[in-house]
C-alpha cells in the first residue's frame, strides 16, 4: 500500500506563532522536509496520520478533521476542482488496508498553540513516559494485543490531549425525559415532518412570521437555515426566537464554517436560555458557493462532528471545552446532516456513524430524488448497527422549475436528480405541478423504509407548498387543527 499523499505533495507549512528553541526549530525543518513531499503535511503540530491512512487531512481545503462534507465526490474537491477529495481518498485508502474502524475515533481540533510546530518531540516524550525499554520489547512482541496497546499508550496521548479525550464509542444521552417536542413525538413513534422556512434577507420580519404561522400546524418544528450557500441573511438564531414566540418549535441550525469554538460554545447557551432546544449541526456551504468577495474557506477552527462532540458534553457532562464546570447546563436535542449520495454510501454510512458516536440524535439528510438509492445507504447504515441510535429525516424539496433541477443536480454538492425526473420536468406542460407530484411520490417511496422517523421538507422559498404537500402526503400529524383562515383588514394589507 503507497504511503505517499494522493494529493498535492507539498503544502504551504503553517508558521508558529511563537519563537522555539534552537533544537525545536531543527527538529521543525527536518520534520518539513520529511512530511512535506510525502504526505503533504502543512506542519499543523496537532498531527493525526495514523488515522487517517498516512494521509494528511489537512490537505482538506476545508480543513475539515474528522471525514468528508456532504459534498464529498470520487471526481474532485469542490472547493478546489484541481485538487481530489481527500477525504474521499482517505476513506478509499483506509477501508482497502481494513483500518476503516480507525476513522470512527473523534479527533481533536487544532490546539492553536502548537501549529506551525512539530510532533516527533511529543512522540519522544510520551515514550519517555511509557519507558523506552518497555516501548521497546512492546513493539516486538508477538502478541498483537499487547502490540496495540503499546503503540496507543504513546500514540493515543499525542492525538487525544487531556481537554479531548475523543473515542471511537457510542454514547447515549446522559436524560430520559424529552427535551423537546421534537423528540417527544419522535420518541413517541410519530411519523413526523419538520419544514423548513428561508430566513429574510433584511429586518423586516412580516413574511418570515406569516409563513411560519402559515406551515406551524402541519409539521413537528420549524427549521431555519444559517445563511445558506455562504449567502448572508436574517441569523438562525433571531427566526429561532421568534419562532418560539409564535409557539412554533425551531430547529436552530448552526454552520461551523462561521463560528469558532468559544462562539459555539456561548451560542448554545443563550439560545437553551431562550428555549431553543432543537440544534441542527452542520459544516455549512463553502465561500466558493457564495457571493464574491471570496471568504477565507481553508480552515474550519472546528467541524461538525466536534461541534456535535462538545455541545453533548456540555449537556450530559456540563463542561465547558476548556474544563470549566456548567451549574444550570443547556437542554439540547442534538442533530445533525447526513448525505447518502455523496461519495460512497458505505463510505457515508461510517462518517454517519461517528457523527452518532459524537452526539447527533437526528438526522436530517440532504435532498432525496432515488428512493432506490436511498436503500442502498439505509443498509449501509444497517450494517453499522446504528438505525436503532438516531432518527431519521429524510430530505424533499418539490421541484418548481426546470432550472431549479437543473441547478440543484449540477451545482449543490451531494444531490442528484435521476435522468427520469429530469425529463418529466422538461416535458411537463405544469412545472410546478410536476414538482409537486413528483414530490408526493418520493413521498409515498420513501416513508414506509425501514429506519426512516419522518420527512425534512424544505421548500427552498416556496413555503405555501408545505401545506398541500403534507396533507396530500397523508402527514398531518395527529392533533392536527385546521388552521381559521385570518380576515384582511385595509390595515393589515397597509401593513404587508
Amino acid at each position: 500500500m503507497p504511503i505517499f499523499t494522493p494529493g498535492r505533495r507539498w503544502q504551504p507549512p503553517f508558521s508558529p506563532f511563537k519563537k522555539e528553541p534552537l533544537g525545536t526549530r531543527v527538529l521543525i525543518g527536518v520534520e518539513k522536509m520529511v512530511k512535506g513531499p510525502m504526505f503533504g503535511c502543512r506542519m499543523c503540530g496537532n498531527c493525526m496520520l495514523q488515522e487517517t491512512a498516512f494521509i494528511c487531512p489537512m490537505e482538506c481545503p476545508k480543513g475539515a478533521r474528522n471525514g468528508p462534507c456532504g459534498g464529498s465526490t470520487v471526481e474532485h474537491c469542490y472547493v478546489d476542482e484541481t485538487r481530489p477529495c481527500i477525504w474521499y481518498k482517505i476513506y478509499d485508502r483506509s477501508f482497502a488496508m481494513g483500518r476503516e474502524e480507525k476513522l470512527l475515533e473523534v479527533l481533536p481540533p487544532l490546539d492553536w498553540d502548537k501549529v506551525g510546530s512539530e510532533t516527533w518531540g511529543d512522540v519522544v516524550v510520551q515514550i519517555k513516559e511509557v519507558g523506552f525499554k518497555n516501548f521497546a520489547s512492546g513493539m516486538l512482541t508477538r502478541d498483537p494485543v499487547k502490540r496495540t496497546a503499546t503503540w496507543d499508550a504513546v500514540f493515543r496521548p499525542v492525538r487525544q490531549p487531556d481537554w479531548w479525550q475523543g473515542d471511537s464509542e457510542y454514547h447515549p444521552p446522559a436524560y430520559e425525559e424529552p427535551m423537546s417536542e421534537l423528540e417527544r413525538r419522535l420518541k413517541a413513534g410519530e411519523f413526523v415532518v419538520t419544514g423548513e422556512v428561508a430566513p429574510p434577507m433584511s429586518t423586516a420580519t412580516g413574511k418570515l412570521k406569516r409563513n411560519i404561522e402559515m406551515i406551524k400546524p402541519y409539521v413537528a418544528a420549524v427549521n431555519f437555515t444559517d445563511c445558506p450557500s455562504a449567502t448572508p441573511r436574517m441569523s438562525s438564531l433571531a427566526c429561532s426566537k421568534i419562532s418560539n414566540d409564535m409557539d412554533a418549535e425551531p430547529v436552530l441550525q448552526i454552520a461551523a464554517r462561521d463560528r469558532t469554538r468559544t462562539g459555539l460554545q456561548a451560542e448554545v447557551i443563550g439560545a437553551s436560555a431562550m428555549g431553543i432546544r432543537n440544534v441542527l449541526c452542520l459544516s455549512g456551504d463553502n465561500a466558493r458557493m457564495g457571493p464574491g468577495p471570496m471568504g477565507r474557506s481553508d480552515i474550519l477552527d472546528i467541524d461538525s462532528i466536534q461541534m456535535l462532540w462538545i455541545l453533548r458534553r456540555m449537556r450530559d457532562e456540563g463542561k465547558y471545552l476548556d474544563g470549566r464546570s456548567i451549574k444550570f447546563t443547556p437542554q439540547l436535542f442534538l442533530g445533525a446532516a447526513a448525505s447518502p449520495f455523496a461519495s460512497e454510501p458505505r463510505f457515508q454510512a461510517l462518517r454517519e456513524h461517528k457523527k452518532i458516536n459524537a452526539g447527533a440524535q437526528f438526522f436530517q439528510t440532504n435532498l432525496v430524488y432515488d428512493p432506490d438509492g436511498l436503500e442502498v445507504w439505509l443498509n449501509e447504515l444497517a450494517k453499522r448497527n446504528v438505525l436503532d441510535k438516531v432518527y431519521i429525516l429524510i430530505g424533499v424539496t418539490p421541484l418548481k422549475t426546470l432550472a431549479m433541477a437543473q441547478y440543484m443536480h449540477n451545482d449543490v454538492p451531494g444531490v442528484t436528480i435521476p435522468d427520469k425526473l429530469m425529463k418529466r420536468m422538461e416535458n411537463a406542460s405544469d412545472q410546478q405541478e410536476e414538482g409537486v407530484q413528483i414530490a408526493l411520490e418520493l413521498i409515498e417511496a420513501i416513508k414506509g423504509k425501514e429506519g426512516v422517523n419522518g420527512i425534512h421538507l424544505m421548500a427552498v422559498g416556496w413555503e405555501e407548498i408545505t401545506p398541500r404537500i403534507v396533507t396530500e402526503a397523508g402527514l398531518l400529524p395527529p392533533d392536527f387543527v385546521a388552521p381559521v383562515a385570518p380576515v384582511e383588514t385595509e390595515e393589515a394589507q397597509t401593513v404587508a
